[in-house]
């Protein structure tokens, strides 16, 4: 028995000393691809753009908390709305100050909730675009979700992109409704909203005044059935035509296969756990340059988990539609892997040459919906296998994009193997010079025989 305890302690042992190398390397990686790190911005904020207000025109606005937002869930919803010229479209938030979107792209929103509630005269705006925040369900969020409950109760018409789903299931205002959300999400989602009707499958649910959509890119599909609603069906398909989404179906959402984890997806755990040496690319801001763009590029390489993205430039910038965006670093001084540009406007003016030295890549080159040229080059950078699964996680179909690259990405798979063989050489080791020191060190008992060797 005690045999067989020491042989299991023994194996035990070695067990977690395989572990331990890459749980130490992997936590931390994890960690940062996870993480929504804050605004790095020094001294003054910039001012937003000042307000324009056409009255007579229906009121969107994009809500961000103090936290940040998920990029995609708010910009592409903002750029489908202001390309219609239909409505009055603002980027609100609790306090005025820059909040951080994933990726490291920060936003000083247009007006404070405070700011809103002047404008529009104590009115609820017609419609809420509700991205999903990193804090949802916790205190922190409690000034977005109290604010949320005011508009509803105003007779705003809420829209929930993606997990902005479990943020208005958090506030209570989709109870007894039909609602969806991302896939990854919807089984935590059903455990922890057992009062919501949840849908798997599909690109939105309209339930009257409360809308939501499945993951991210979804949440186009979702803004453009408000357009539809609140201006008409013309003005929905025009916003589609000028931004670039082929998958609009007048009327109602687009097909979708109910999606769910494969063993391709493997490629997930393996490069948030063990590309502890991701390239920092810098993602150059440009003036005028367009709110999808920005997000493509932010969210396509900060969802691969396999890319480390921040903000580059100089001053504060204006995008599009006059969103303000603050670069976080210098491409010269930041000490960056690659510099990637976002926008057709900053490929045709040949925006980064000054920065011929970092070898600027112009995403937008090419004609497309703007994420096709992110996936192209996550694929030929990374690996096909990753830019698939990143596609999957933006709800992105990919069968007409020829993603060109590796396949696998085969050395950073082999990294846990190589370090759990260093892990048990080191155990293997530090046993032997234990025993050692254990037998030099073990005194003569009285009586005890000395076996002498036995001449050969």
């Amino acid at each position: 028995m005690r045999a067989a305890t020491r042989i299991t302690g023994t194996a035990l042992v070695f067990v977690l000393a395989a572990l331990a190398l890459p749980v130490a390397f992997g936590a931390p990686t994890v960690a940062a691809a996870l993480d929504l790190n804050p605004p790095r911005t020094d001294g003054a904020a910039p001012s937003p753009r000042p307000v324009a207000h056409v009255a007579g025109r229906p009121t969107a606005v994009v809500v961000v908390g103090d936290r940040g937002a998920v990029v995609s869930d708010a910009l592409a919803p903002y750029e489908v709305l202001a390309a219609t010229g239909a409505f009055n479209v603002y980027a609100v938030a609790p306090s005025g100050r820059p909040v951080p979107l994933t990726g490291g792209l920060d936003l000083v929103p247009d007006l404070t909730f405070a700011d809103l509630d002047r404008l529009l005269g104590g009115a609820a705006p017609d419609a809420v675009i509700v991205p999903a925040l990193p804090d949802h369900g916790e205190p922190t969020s409690k000034p977005v979700t109290d604010w949320l409950r005011r508009q509803a109760d105003g007779g705003s018409l809420l829209l929930g992109v993606c997990s902005g789903a479990g943020v208005l299931a958090s506030a209570g205002l989709l109870d007894g409704r039909d609602a969806t959300s991302h896939w990854l999400r919807l089984g935590g989602y059903e455990d922890r909203y057992p009062a919501v009707r949840w849908a798997r499958g599909t690109r939105y649910v309209d339930d009257g005044d409360v809308i939501t959509t499945g993951g991210i890119l979804s949440g186009v599909d979702g803004t453009l059935r408000v357009v539809e609603r609140l201006v008409g069906r013309d003005a929905a398909a025009r916003a589609a035509d000028v931004t670039g989404w082929p998958h609009y179906r007048p009327g109602t959402p687009a097909s979708m296969p109910e999606a769910g984890l494969s063993p391709a997806d493997a490629v997930t755990p393996v490069n948030s756990a063990f590309g502890w040496d991701r390239d920092t690319t810098g993602v150059l801001l440009t003036e005028g340059v367009g709110e999808i763009e920005l997000a493509s590029a932010f969210d396509t390489y900060g969802q691969s988990l396999a890319v480390r993205t921040v903000a580059v430039g100089g001053p504060a910038v204006r995008s599009r539609h006059g969103l303000t965006f603050v670069p976080r670093a210098d491409p010269a001084t930041a000490g960056l892997d690659r510099l990637v540009v976002p926008g057709a406007r900053a490929a045709d003016l040949r925006a980064a040459d000054a920065y011929a030295d970092l070898t600027p890549v112009y995403l937008h080159e090419r004609p497309g919906f703007p994420f096709d040229g992110v996936l192209r080059d996550l694929a030929r950078t990374t690996d096909v296998a990753t830019a698939t699964w990143t596609a999957k996680v933006l709800e992105y179909p990919t069968g007409h994009l020829d993603l060109v690259g590796p396949d696998w990405p085969w050395a950073v798979t082999l990294r846990p193997f190589a370090l759990a063989a260093l892990d048990v050489l080191a155990a293997l080791g530090a046993a032997r010079l234990t025993r050692s020191a254990r037998g030099r060190a073990a005194p003569d008992l009285p009586g005890a025989v000395r076996r002498e060797p036995v001449p050969a």
